[in-house]
C-alpha cells in the first residue's frame, strides 16, 4: 500500500514570488536566493509598496528575470494572465493585511492581485503584520475565506516585530518558508486544515546523558524530522507543543509552543506532563537507551592509565509509558530507527517493535549510509497496529510528515 495524495518529482519548477509592502520584505531576498539555488525559475512580482522596501534592481539581480508591478508593463506578453496560468506555485511573502483583503475580495488592480486570480496551481500566502492587525476580525474573516477556497494561508511566527513590539504576526524564518513551498511543489494537497483545534504533542532531537560536566553520551539525531512534524501539524491547524532535546540549531517552527529538555528523564517528565491534554502524541525524538550509572561531578582527567569502564543503566521507555497511560481516543505515534542484519530486514524489525510498543502508528526508518540522521530527506514505512502498511516516498522530511498526519487525521475522524 502507498500513501494517498499526488507526489510530484523534485525537479525545478516555475514559481511566482509575490512580495507585499511590509518591512519583512527584506527577508524575502533570502527566500528568493534559496529557491533559485534549488534550480527553480522564480519570477518576482512585488506590489508598488514593496518596492519602497526593496528595489526592483535587487529582485532582478537575484532572480535573473525582469520585475514589474503594474498591469501595463510588457503588455504583448499578457503577464497578468500568463504568470498565473503557467506557474507551478504562487508564493506571497510577506502577505500584508491589505493583500489578504484584496485577495479575499478578488481585486485585480495590480499585477500580483491579477496573478492570484488566474493561478490554478497551489497558492501559499505567508502573512506578516502587527498582532493587532492579524487578530482583527476583518483579517480573521479574510483568512477563513481564502482557506475555504483552497488557498494555503500559513500561520505566522511569534516574536519581535517592528520597533519594540512583539507578538504573533512575525514572518517565519526563510528556511521554513522555502520548506513549505517545497512541500507544496512535491505534494499539492499536503496542507489541508484537517487538524484545526486538535492538540498535539511531539518530541524531537537527541537526548544527552552526562558523563561528567564536559562529556555526554548522545546520538546523531538532528531533530529535523520532529521539527518537520511540528511545522506541518501547525500549518494544518493543530495546537502544537514541541518537546525538543538537542537539535542542529534549528529555528523554532511558526505557531508552535517549544519546551526544551536535555536528558531522557527530563523528556519523560515533559512528555508525561503534556500528554494528558493532547489528542495526538508523537515520539519522534531519539531517546538514549542508556545513561551512565555514576556521572562524575568533576571532569574526568586524562591520565597515563586507561580510564575506568563506564557502567550504564537503562533509561525509561517513554513511548511504552505513553501507550500504557494514554487516554481513550488518543492517537500515539512512534518512530523506529532500524538496521537490518543477517537474520531480519529493517521492515521485519519494525513490525516486531510495533507489536512490542503497542502504539497506533510506527514510522520505521532505515539508518546508516546517509539515511534518516543528519540529512534533510527521509523515507521509510508507516506501520499501523491495525495491519496497515505504507511505503513512504523519498523526499523532504516535511513530505514524510504530511503522510504521517494523513494517517493520524484519518484515525481521529474514523
Amino acid at each position: 500500500m502507498t500513501p494517498a495524495g499526488p507526489v510530484r518529482p523534485g525537479s525545478p519548477r516555475r514559481i511566482v514570488l509575490g512580495v507585499g509592502g511590509g518591512i519583512a520584505a527584506y527577508k524575502v531576498c533570502e527566500v528568493l536566493r534559496r529557491l533559485t539555488a534549488a534550480g527553480h525559475q522564480v519570477r518576482v512580482v512585488p506590489t508598488e509598496a514593496a518596492l519602497s522596501f526593496v528595489g526592483a534592481a535587487t529582485w532582478e539581480a537575484l532572480s535573473g528575470l525582469p520585475v514589474h508591478h503594474g498591469l501595463f508593463a510588457d503588455v504583448p506578453e499578457v503577464p497578468h494572465v500568463r504568470l498565473g496560468q503557467t506557474a507551478d506555485l504562487v508564493l506571497v511573502a510577506p502577505t500584508t493585511a491589505d493583500l489578504l483583503a484584496r485577495a479575499a475580495h478578488g481585486r485585480a488592480d495590480d499585477l500580483l492581485s491579477a496573478t492570484l486570480l488566474t493561478a490554478r496551481c497551489p497558492v501559499l500566502l505567508i502573512p506578516a503584520m502587527h498582532t493587532e492587525m492579524w487578530d482583527h476580525p476583518a483579517t480573521v474573516h479574510n483568512v477563513a475565506v481564502l482557506r475555504s477556497r483552497g488557498t494555503v494561508v500559513a500561520q505566522p511566527a511569534s516574536g519581535r516585530l517592528t520597533g519594540a513590539d512583539s507578538g504573533a504576526g512575525r514572518l517565519p524564518d526563510p528556511a521554513e518558508i522555502v520548506d513549505l513551498a517545497t512541500l507544496l511543489l512535491r505534494r499539492v494537497d499536503a496542507l489541508p486544515r484537517d487538524l484545526t483545534g486538535r492538540r498535539v504533542v511531539i518530541s524531537a532531537g537527541g537526548t544527552h546523558e552526562p558523563l561528567d560536566p564536559v562529556r555526554y553520551l548522545g546520538n546523531r539525531s538532528s531533530g529535523r524530522q520532529g521539527y518537520a512534524l511540528a511545522r506541518v501539524a501547525a500549518q494544518r491547524g493543530a495546537q502544537v507543543t514541541l518537546v525538543a532535546a538537542h537539535t542542529a540549531d534549528l529555528t523554532e517552527p511558526a505557531g508552535v509552543d517549544l519546551v526544551r529538555v536535555d536528558t531522557a528523564r527530563e523528556m519523560r517528565e515533559a512528555m508525561l506532563k503534556a500528554a494528558p491534554q493532547a489528542e495526538v502524541v508523537v515520539m519522534a525524538a531519539a531517546v538514549a537507551d542508556f545513561r551512565p550509572a555514576y556521572p562524575s561531578s568533576d571532569k574526568i582527567k586524562k591520565t597515563v592509565s586507561d580510564p575506568a569502564p563506564v557502567s550504564l543503566v537503562r533509561n525509561p521507555d517513554i513511548l511504552h509509558e505513553l501507550v500504557r497511560c494514554r487516554l481513550e481516543g488518543q492517537v500515539v505515534v512512534g518512530f523506529a530507527a532500524e538496521t537490518g542484519d543477517s537474520e531480519r530486514d529493517v521492515l521485519t524489525y519494525g513490525r516486531v517493535k510495533l507489536a512490542h510498543k503497542g502504539c497506533d502508528l510506527l514510522v520505521v526508518n532505515a539508518v546508516g549510509r546517509g539515511g534518516a540522521f543528519e540529512v534533510d530527506h527521509n523515507t521509510g514505512w508507516l506501520l499501523g497496529l491495525d495491519g496497515v502498511e505504507a511505503e513512504l516516498p523519498e523526499g523532504p522530511k516535511s513530505l514524510l510528515a504530511s503522510y504521517v498526519w494523513d494517517a493520524v487525521a484519518a484515525r481521529l475522524t474514523g
